[in-house]
């Protein structure tokens, strides 16, 4: 099933990309953010642009407020790959993809933002002991994003799931 009629889609998009950009704004633990959750949802629902577009426009307009970095090619480049992973769970919806989905976006987030920072910052040794530093430092961060992302995918697709098995069918939603 995908979002159909565009001024329902249009909504959704800019309602996810809102919820997104205050999730990074507001105070929370570090990295515990709706970020993969809208990304595989939008990968999952939306027409297939949106899986990339929509992470990269929360990323980039609450990166102008936050600050930005060396490492956003990294970072960037990491949620996107995630939104990619929606397109995956699309073949065949099922709880196991989405799940799986949510793990592989965290664990991408982690291995390629872990290696941007030893790759571009000069706070590592540019060795492999240098790099696994690195990905140990980050094993908090892992953690909250880890937590975060379960939940978030889970309470958003639950929440889509939920309202589709109630029989109603969302404006501009078809079933395959």
């Amino acid at each position: 099933m995908t979002i159909q009629k565009h001024g329902q889609r249009l909504w959704l998009v800019v309602g996810l990309i809102l919820v997104g950009i205050v999730s990074r704004l507001v105070p929370h633990p570090w990295n515990a953010t709706p970020l993969t959750a809208i990304a595989l949802f939008g990968g999952t629902y939306l027409p297939k642009r949106w899986a990339i577009l929509s992470p990269l426009a929360i990323v980039a307009l609450s990166d102008a407020f936050l600050g930005w970095h060396s490492t956003i090619p990294f970072t960037w480049g990491a949620f996107a790959v995630t939104g990619l992973l929606g397109w995956w769970i699309r073949v065949r919806l099922s709880a196991t993809r989405i799940l799986a989905g949510s793990l592989l976006g965290s664990v991408i987030f982690f291995v390629v933002t872990n290696f941007g920072v030893w790759a571009v910052e000069a706070i590592y040794p540019r060795t492999l002991a240098g790099l696994w530093q690195c990905y140990v430092a980050g094993l908090p961060f892992f953690r909250n994003m880890l937590a975060g992302d379960l939940i978030y995918t889970a309470a958003l697709f639950g929440m889509f799931a939920a309202i589709m098995s109630l029989g109603v069918m969302p404006a501009g939603v078809r079933s395959k």
